[in-house]
């Protein structure tokens, strides 16, 4: 019988453990079933609010894991779990799941990560309801063109300045996903975690900013680029525009700076972005530049 085990923490060597098996299910699956978020949160120590659960089988091998994120203070406990390849088949996904379950008090919203068969089953299985559809979309970046951007009278666009421009960044990137939580949530030490990592580039993280460069400099828009060494691909990581600047065209046309970027300087074959289905006028923009639908991710969540 396997034993899920619920730590706030995961020791240093049991990181490594988890990694493995998140990799070696990628392999298999052809996508993560942990989010880098959640990537992110089991290597960065202890976080208010994230638990982890690891189940293990009978002879202690860790056959799966699952990541709770208690930090919004509305919206139920976001869940991410994942069972190794060759453990599958063996009711382990519907263990983990009950212990999310379990561990939220019955208030849940779980990612299936490229909405695989077995995730939408298990979904239902655990009585959860589809509510959110999150699509990947793709478009081909050799030969790109695109008509020049095209910036709102009294906007610049420059590169991010690491440690001086964080605290700016925080407060835009907070105002326009000010509707979406896991986006606007993000604190000085996501921002940190992700600098760290050994795909962040300044060169490619735009922003758009109002003023004269000097004290009343206002920054207004961004386009975060993000590159997939081991894909070789590129991402439109986040592209974010504050309230006052929207429906202006700003956010198209830091979309063009960010894919010429990948495109020229990058030399990247291929770009991606992720949008929710339901956000019609921004499915419409990234269309309109050539994006298509690659994948899809789904949200369940219990009945509320």
């Amino acid at each position: 019988m396997s034993d899920v085990v619920v730590v706030d923490e995961v020791p240093a060597d049991g990181v490594r453990e988890v990694l493995d098996l998140i990799g070696s299910a990628a392999r298999e699956d052809g996508q993560a079933a942990v989010s880098e978020q959640g990537r992110l949160q089991l290597r960065g120590g202890r976080r208010v609010g994230v638990r982890h659960l690891l189940l293990r089988d009978g002879e202690g091998r860790l056959a799966g894991y699952a990541q709770l994120e208690d930090t919004d203070p509305v919206e139920a406990p976001t869940g991410e779990l994942v069972v190794a390849p060759e453990q599958r088949g063996k009711g382990h996904g519907r263990r983990l799941g009950q212990a999310l379950l379990d561990a939220s008090g019955k208030r849940l919203r779980v990612w299936a990560h490229g909405g695989h068969p077995a995730a939408r089953h298990l979904a239902q299985t655990l009585g959860l309801t589809l509510f959110r559809e999150l699509r990947q979309l793709r478009r081909p970046l050799t030969g790109l063109t695109l008509p020049d951007p095209v910036l709102p009278d009294g906007v610049t666009v420059r590169t991010f300045r690491p440690g001086e421009d964080d605290e700016a960044w925080l407060r835009l990137n907070a105002e326009a996903f000010a509707h979406h939580p896991e986006q606007g949530g993000l604190t000085q030490r996501d921002l940190d975690d992700r600098k760290a990592e050994s795909w962040f580039d300044p060169a490619g993280f735009f922003l758009a900013v109002r003023g004269d460069g000097g004290r009343d400099e206002r920054l207004v828009g961004f386009h975060w680029t993000k590159v997939h060494a081991d894909e070789n691909l590129g991402e439109v990581y986040v592209l974010g525009v504050g309230p006052d600047e929207q429906g202006n065209g700003l956010g198209k046309a830091l979309t063009t700076i960010g894919l010429r970027h990948l495109a020229d300087e990058r030399a990247l074959p291929t770009a991606m972005l992720y949008v929710d289905a339901d956000n019609a006028a921004a499915v419409r923009v990234y269309e309109g530049l050539g994006f298509r639908t690659h994948e899809t991710d789904l949200m369940y969540r219990t009945e509320t």
